[in-house]
C-alpha cells in the first residue's frame, strides 16, 4: 500500500510544498491529499490590491484545480486538530483525514497583543474576506463624509502590509476623489521598523507623496468604537485619535487550533518548533511557513515572509518524497534574496541580489514587483494565468 501524505493549508507554504511534492514522487509511491479551509490558493503579498479595487481578485485568487495534479486529492475543511498517536487530521465537520506523513502549513492569526478593545474594533487583512470589508468600510466611510470633515482612516502597524494598504487607500481615495484622511501608526520610531534607514526613509517619502500622515513613536495602548488611545500611562493622558475605520496590521501569531496539537510549539504564539529540515518533534509530521519556528542556527529562525515560505516549500515538498522512501532529508536555510515594496502605483526595492543599487525606486522597483508576483503565479499555475494577472500585481 502506497504511504498517505497530507498537507495541510494552501498559502505559498502549502501550495508550494504540494507543487514540489508532485514534481518529485513516482506513481504509485505515495498518495497525497491536500486539505485547505479554502478552495483557492491566494496570493496573499498583493492582497492589498483588492482593497482600492476589488476585481483584481479573480487575477490573485486562483483556484486549486489549476495548481494540483488531477492525482492529488483536494479536501475543503478547516482543520481543528492533529493527533500524532493516531495519525489522523480532524477538521470543523468532525472529518478526519489519515496520513503516514503530514506537512502543516497553516499560515498564521492576527495578533492583538492584548490591546483593549483592539480586536473587537479593528478591521485585518489576511484573505480575501478582509479586504472586501476593508474596501466597504472605507467607500462608506467617504460616502458619509465631505471635504470640510473627512473620513478618518488610521491603519495601526508599519510593517510591509500597513504601508502597502496605506498606498492603496490612497490610491482609492485619489481614483474616487474621494474625502478621506489616512493616518499611518507605529509604535515604534520608525515606518519598516528595524530596517536599514535608507529603505525607510525611502518609504516615508512616498508615503508623505501620497498624503498619508505618519505617527510614529506611541503604541496603541486602547481603543473604542470611534477613537484610537496612544500611549500614556500612570502619570500621562493618551493621545486619542478620532477614526471611522481602524485596518490593523501590527503582527501575527499562530492559528488558535494549533493549540491543540499534539506536537512541540512556543504557547505564547502556537507556532510550531521544527528543525532545518521541517521536522517537528514527531517524526511524521513537518512544518513550515508562517505556521512554523523553523530552526536556522544560531538562535535564529526563519522569518515568516512569502518569500521564505516560497523559498521553504521547494525543500519541504522534496523532503516529504523522502521521507516516503526512507531516505536523508535535506535541510534548508533562508536566503534574503531583498525587499520590494508597493505604495499604490510606486514602489522601493532594498538590498535585491544581483543589483548594485542598495535602495531604489522609479519604474525599475515597479517592474520588478510585478516580476515577483508573476513569476510566483507561473510556477503555481502556469505562464498562462501569470500574463492574465500581469496588470492587477
Amino acid at each position: 500500500m502506497s504511504s498517505q501524505v497530507v498537507v495541510l493549508g494552501a498559502g505559498y507554504a502549502g501550495a508550494g510544498a504540494v507543487k514540489a511534492f508532485e514534481d518529485e514522487i513516482d506513481d504509485g509511491e505515495a498518495e497525497l491529499t491536500w486539505v485547505s479551509e479554502q478552495d483557492y490558493h491566494l496570493v496573499l503579498h498583493e492582497v492589498h490590491r483588492a482593497i482600492r479595487e476589488p476585481s483584481v481578485e479573480s487575477d490573485i485568487a486562483i483556484p486549486v484545480s489549476e495548481i494540483k495534479e488531477p492525482s492529488t486529492d483536494f479536501v475543503r475543511g478547516r482543520v481543528v486538530d492533529v493527533d500524532p498517536d493516531d495519525q489522523t487530521v480532524t477538521l470543523d465537520d468532525e472529518r478526519t483525514v489519515d496520513y503516514d506523513y503530514l506537512l502543516v502549513a497553516l499560515g498564521t492569526a492576527t495578533a492583538f497583543y492584548g490591546i483593549e478593545g483592539l480586536a473587537e474594533h479593528s478591521l485585518t487583512l489576511k484573505g480575501l474576506d478582509d479586504a472586501r470589508e476593508v474596501h466597504s468600510a472605507v467607500k462608506e466611510a467617504a460616502a458619509d463624509a465631505t471635504r470640510e470633515e473627512p473620513a478618518q482612516v488610521l491603519v495601526g502597524g508599519a510593517g510591509l502590509s500597513g504601508i502597502q494598504s496605506c498606498g492603496e487607500i490612497a490610491g482609492y481615495r485619489d481614483d474616487n476623489r474621494a474625502p478621506i484622511d489616512i493616518t499611518l501608526v507605529e509604535g515604534l520610531d520608525e515606518v519598516f521598523p528595524g530596517n536599514d534607514p535608507e529603505v525607510q526613509g525611502a518609504l516615508r517619502k512616498r508615503l508623505q507623496e501620497a498624503d498619508v500622515d505618519i505617527l510614529t513613536g506611541d503604541f496603541i495602548s486602547k481603543v473604542d468604537e470611534d477613537r484610537v488611545y496612544l500611549g500614556g500611562g500612570e502619570d500621562e493622558e493618551p493621545e486619542t485619535l478620532d477614526y471611522d475605520v481602524l485596518l490593523w496590521t501590527g503582527g501575527i501569531t499562530g492559528q488558535e487550533e494549533v493549540s491543540e496539537f499534539e506536537v512541540d510549539k512556543d504557547e505564547r504564539s502556537n507556532r510550531i518548533f521544527a528543525e532545518s529540515d521541517f521536522l517537528t518533534s514527531d517524526d511524521r509530521v513537518f512544518a513550515i511557513g508562517d505556521s512554523a519556528l523553523i530552526d536556522q542556527g544560531d538562535d535564529d529562525i526563519a522569518p515568516p515572509t512569502a518569500q521564505a515560505a516560497w523559498q521553504a516549500a521547494e525543500v519541504a515538498g522534496e523532503n516529504l518524497a523522502r521521507a516516503v522512501r526512507g531516505a536523508p532529508l535535506r535541510t534548508w536555510r533562508h536566503k534574503d534574496k531583498g525587499t520590494v515594496i508597493s505604495i499604490g502605483e510606486k514602489a522601493v526595492a532594498h538590498d535585491v541580489q544581483g543589483v548594485p543599487i542598495n535602495t531604489f525606486g522609479g519604474p525599475g522597483a515597479r517592474a520588478l514587483k510585478k516580476a515577483i508576483g508573476a513569476r510566483w503565479i507561473k510556477d503555481v499555475a502556469g505562464y498562462k494565468r501569470a500574463m492574465t494577472a500581469w496588470d492587477s500585481l
